[in-house]
């Protein structure tokens, strides 16, 4: 039987990163996922030959050896790192697919000024850096997943295709919600990562808010358009966005008009739309 497909290595490597600037510390927590593609690992499988094999255990040294080195790398530098290491320590290996997720830590601020060494855990949406790395080049791609956000007016859902079994109403005012996953690619590295995923979720959430939905769909275009205008560096950004429901709930029964007042929060089942913006 032909092994048509093999990779492995070390997931769920969590590392906690303090750069040290006199009183200011910053903090920089990822969980790190390194997978490896090699000449000769499928002899792991099929002869049970591990000579080609390097271990996950060693994954994981060369990720947190490599975290001391480097405090102070945001999350995609870091995942360009480990990844140009790991092809230039073991010449067999030919790809390295290395993912980093953010844990976010929020500055505290203190009698109205930001304090340099107290910090409190970020709760909306988890940050991510992939990079993919070979031999003949690299692709990195940063992101967001989880990240939930709500307007409760300006948006409705109208015009949709009608037959036997439609039950919903058209609407012109509707709590839109949802949960956004949002990958984009990089065609070149901006000035500083940091700064500029800042911007380009500046840019989704401010065409959000500020302009009418007529559906998840439109308001999902015109945030990757607004992403892709607002950061040159971009070629393409990807979306998963699943619609989060806020059903009217009917008290006419207990003598109460909840009309636009009282909803019944639902996430299952809920609409799942994707989508691709590029750059023309």
């Amino acid at each position: 039987m032909p092994l048509t497909f093999n990779r492995y290595g070390k997931a769920r490597v969590r590392v906690l990163r303090l750069q040290r600037e006199g009183e200011r510390h910053t903090v920089r927590e990822l969980s790190v996922q390194a997978m490896l593609e090699a000449e000769g690992l499928e002899r792991a499988y099929t002869a049970g030959d591990n000579a080609a094999v390097v271990a996950t255990d060693t994954i994981k040294n060369v990720v947190n050896a490599l975290a001391c080195d480097h405090p102070a790398a945001d999350g995609e530098t870091f995942a360009g790192i480990v990844a140009a290491f790991l092809l230039d320590r073991y010449a067999h290996v030919g790809r390295a697919d290395i993912r980093a997720v953010e844990t976010r830590w929020t500055r505290l601020v203190v009698d109205g000024a930001p304090h340099p060494h107290a910090f409190a855990l970020d709760g909306n949406g988890t940050p991510f850096a992939h990079v993919v790395a070979t031999r003949d080049g690299t692709v990195v791609q940063s992101g967001i997943e989880g990240y939930t956000v709500m307007k409760t007016t300006q948006a409705g859902w109208s015009g949709f295709h009608a037959d036997a079994y439609r039950t919903l109403p058209d609407t012109d005012d509707r709590i839109v919600a949802t949960a956004m996953d949002a990958t984009w690619t990089w065609t070149a590295a901006p000035a500083a990562y940091p700064a500029a995923n800042a911007t380009i979720l500046d840019a989704m959430l401010r065409d959000f808010a500020t302009t009418y939905s007529r559906g998840v769909q439109d308001s999902m275009y015109r945030m990757g358009e607004a992403a892709l205008a607002a950061v040159p560096e971009l070629a393409a950004i990807r979306f998963a966005m699943p619609n989060k429901h806020y059903l009217p709930m009917n008290l006419a029964g207990f003598g109460r008009d909840a009309a636009g007042t009282v909803f019944l929060p639902t996430d299952e089942p809920h609409g799942q739309i994707e989508a691709v913006v590029t750059r023309a």
